[in-house]
């Protein structure tokens, strides 16, 4: 399994753990609206498109750019990026070719999760942010943009593994360990945000329940 289909299959995991976050919001939001009186409608602004929202995405390009900057004189004209089981490297690539592949994917997910991000904005019927609602589209936008910044951090670290083996002779941790701690790390994000929304709703639900009279007078 290459580091390609670990990035894909996190950006996947992403794509499901955002997609079901978007739909549980907005069916409490359709739940809560049902409940409360009717109001004259006006007409929704899509939520501005903020940088905040992808703020991790691009700090991991710009580092990417400085270590790749810092390592490009000091890499040799051939450049091994994959290795064997006891660490000995079995496939290289020119110095061009690997400094390329070390800054266009994390420009592609930089860009990916703008994109998203911004058609979210646009999508404002969904997200469109009444008066005391239970959650803040803002959050929503910030944690679906900045959760992208996870496959980005593990392309980090295999750019920085292999520029270091091929510089210093010198490899960090295995980059499987290391995909396996960010990839668990990006669950418990996921699940805590998933569990703080439940509990929100849940309690949003209960205060705009009507009360039980089924009591004896």
């Amino acid at each position: 399994m290459s580091i390609i289909t670990i990035i894909l299959i996190i950006i996947f995991l992403l794509g499901i753990g955002g997609g079901a976050i978007a739909w549980f919001i907005f069916r409490q939001r359709q739940s809560a609206k049902s409940q409360k009186p009717t109001k004259k409608t006006t007409k929704r602004v899509p939520q501005p498109f903020r940088w905040s929202y992808i703020i991790a995405p691009a700090v991991i390009l710009v580092l990417s750019i400085i270590l790749t900057a810092y390592f490009a004189n000091r890499l040799p004209n051939e450049v091994a990026y994959h290795f064997t089981a006891d660490g000995s490297p079995d496939k290289w690539l020119s110095r061009g070719a690997a400094i390329a592949w070390a800054v266009a994917p994390q420009i592609f997910i930089t860009l990916l999760a703008a994109a998203i991000t911004w058609g979210t904005t646009r999508l404002g019927v969904l997200f469109g942010q009444a008066e005391g609602a239970w959650i803040k589209p803002e959050r929503v936008l910030a944690f679906m943009g900045n959760m992208m910044a996870l496959p980005q951090i593990i392309l980090l670290f295999a750019m920085v593994n292999i520029f270091s083996y091929n510089s210093y002779q010198t490899q960090l941790m295995s980059l499987w360990v290391f995909a396996l701690i960010i990839m668990i790390s990006g669950g418990i994000i996921i699940g805590i945000f998933f569990i703080k929304a439940i509990r929100r709703a849940w309690a949003i639900n209960q205060a705009l329940a009507p009360p039980n009279n089924n009591f004896k007078e």
